[in-house]
């Protein structure tokens, strides 16, 4: 087996088993930090001096499901309403637990329905937000806001980009509350608490937000794709699966995991979907404390932030502010709340994989040419050409060392005439033409070695962000981040019927155009090569790029564009260096030859 030969093999092997093996054998792990849990089911917790103090915060009670509108209907309601918006606040505990994306559908070219972010609790997968004050020293929780808190509206009674409400409630033991909701044009909600403290006494309390999900969510499941709890917390970033918390330590009915190694004063921590997220964000720079907790006997999952206990004076009032994101991961809304609100790091909440200096960028120039282009498809096909631009002086190079070794071809062919079956001679003497000719026969695996972190780092792209959802780009391509629609097993398209869920083992008999492309661009690359001596390896060699075609086939119709470009970028380069080498390859030659030698090999 020659050297260029063997050098080749190893290269789209080792591309196929990372594509397809990798993230099997090495998926990304959660960092779980340490928690603890004291004797009586409630976590302790850090207070605005050097002291710890027992103060809990509520395990919310989600009623019994019922359909989502009659839930709606069990509380009075104010209304939200804004351009990307649209929901409604209950009265009943201040929840923000109605929410629907107005620029979202759950469907493709489907208007009926819009994606639901949040439903309130006794709703099929109840998902809302609260807020509250979690008594200490005196304190008990009757006198506090909590999950049952009946609110006044004071004022406004919708909330707009332009009107913020204001609801009120009052203990009659001294203490009044109020709780002023402002919302932005995208997804930020503003909220801000304030207790009056109009008593003769010192009252003792610590504000807190919660977010409560009911049971593990529909999951896309997918290796690649963090989907759960994630938290960001003086430069680190923790991402927890459901399965995690449910793991820990059981204390009475509830486990927990508590962020206490020390008093935080940047971070946020919620919960995170495919395309969607809910996110407490803490005022930063302020102490603070976070908790992932899961209760067993409810099946709910709760991420919360606590601010420490403080005092406060009679005749005085206290304010808390704080951030909640909920809508979509679009990383410009995301990207410019990180800077308006010093929300750090906010940005990483979209799920960058373990190659996010890859990944990164590359999302950032796909953006880039977005903006520009107005097209996914073409900036992608744009994206190809910016990254064969900069790999091209080692394209140039390998390219350069496939002409000379095909020129090299017919020398080769004596020196194993000569050597027969003696391969020391044989590696000797090939290894002497090559130091003569000054030929690398390892150069030419070098790119696609290149192309294997860029080809993930993309794909990770488009199956994660959000940018490729539902983007066309012309004819039948309707949805950038799902498989080419089209099939042989519809006539491509002809037939009413269409193809198989991606994730069945029926999609690697659907093979739609762009993977024959795929395919096809692949196969003619390889015929710029020198036709392999060996028939084992012509064998490979053959078999080899409708492999990939029916690997590819349901993957997200973007990448196999991506891979399309790629494959007639490089067949461009190649074949004009080696032409300007002096080689004319014959494409259409080496089919020929390649299907006479191999058929002769058959018959011997």
């Amino acid at each position: 087996m020659d050297d260029q030969n063997k050098n080749l093999i190893l290269a789209t092997v080792l591309s196929c088993v990372v594509l397809v093996v990798w993230l099997y054998i090495f998926p990304p792990s959660s960092q779980v930090e340490n928690f603890s849990n004291n004797d009586n089911g409630t976590e302790n917790t850090l207070n605005s001096g050097s002291n710890l103090e027992s103060v809990s915060t509520p395990t919310i009670e989600i009623s019994k499901e019922e359909s989502r509108e009659l839930a709606l209907e069990k509380s009075e309601r104010i209304t939200i309403e804004t351009k990307r918006l649209r929901g409604s606040i209950s009265l009943n505990g201040g929840r923000i637990d109605d929410l629907q994306l107005l620029d979202y559908n759950v469907r493709l070219n489907d208007e009926s329905e819009k994606v639901t972010l949040l439903s309130p609790a006794g709703a099929p997968n109840a998902y809302f937000t609260m807020y509250g004050w979690a008594p200490a020293g005196s304190l008990n929780f009757d006198e506090v806001p909590g999950a049952s808190t009946k609110w006044n509206v004071d004022g406004n009674s919708i909330l707009t980009e332009s009107t913020p409400i204001s609801l009120t409630w009052d203990n009659e033991a001294g203490l009044t509350f109020r709780r002023d909701i402002s919302i932005d044009k995208d997804y930020l909600f503003s909220i801000k608490q304030t207790v009056e403290n109009n008593s003769n006494k010192i009252v003792r309390m610590r504000p807190y937000g919660i977010i409560a999900r009911k049971g593990e969510p529909d999951m896309r499941g997918f290796f690649i794709l963090h989907e759960g709890i994630v938290r960001f917390q003086d430069g680190e970033l923790d991402e927890l699966d459901y399965s995690d918390l449910e793991d820990f330590e059981f204390s009475v009915n509830e486990r927990a995991n508590v962020e206490e190694k020390n008093v935080k004063t940047s971070g946020w921590i919620g919960f995170t979907d495919h395309y969607w997220m809910t996110t407490l964000a803490p005022k930063q720079g302020a102490s603070f404390q976070t908790a992932a907790k899961y209760s067993a006997e409810r099946d709910t999952y709760q991420t919360e932030f606590r601010y420490p206990v403080v005092d406060i004076q009679p005749a005085t009032s206290y304010s808390v502010e704080t951030n909640l994101f909920a809508g979509a991961k679009e990383w410009a809304a995301i990207n410019s709340y990180e800077k308006s609100h010093n929300i750090e790091k906010f940005v990483d909440s979209i799920d960058w994989g373990w190659f996010f200096f890859l990944t990164k960028p590359i999302f950032r120039v796909l953006f880039w040419l977005n903006s520009i282009i107005g097209n996914m498809g073409w900036s992608i096909v744009g994206l190809t050409l910016i990254i064969k631009t900069i790999l091209f002086p080692l394209a140039y190079k390998s390219h350069v060392s496939m002409a000379r070794m095909k020129e090299l071809q017919p020398e080769m062919e004596k020196i194993k005439e000569r050597a027969g079956d003696d391969r020391a001679s044989l590696q000797k003497e090939m290894m002497k033409l090559y130091k003569e000719k000054k030929v690398n026969p390892a150069a030419g695996c070098l790119p696609i070695l290149l192309q294997i972190p860029i080809f993930f780092s993309l794909y990770k792209v488009i199956f994660v962000t959000l940018a490729l959802r539902h983007e066309p780009w012309f004819g039948w391509i309707k949805d950038l981040s799902a498989p080419d629609p089209t099939s042989w097993l519809n006539l491509f398209g002809l037939l009413p019927w269409g193809t198989p869920d991606p994730f069945s083992i029926f999609a690697l008999l659907s093979i739609g155009v762009f993977p024959i492309l795929m395919g096809v661009t692949m196969w003619l690359q390889q015929k710029l090569n020198p036709a392999p001596t060996d028939a084992t390896q012509a064998m490979i060699f053959a078999w080899m790029p409708w492999i990939f075609m029916f690997m590819l086939g349901s993957f997200a119709s973007g990448l196999v564009i991506y891979w399309v470009a790629n494959n007639t970028i490089t067949f461009i380069q190649q074949y004009t260096i080696m032409r300007t080498q002096g080689v004319k390859p014959d494409v259409l030659g080496n089919i020929f030859a390649n299907l006479k030698f191999v058929k002769k090999k058959e018959n011997k």
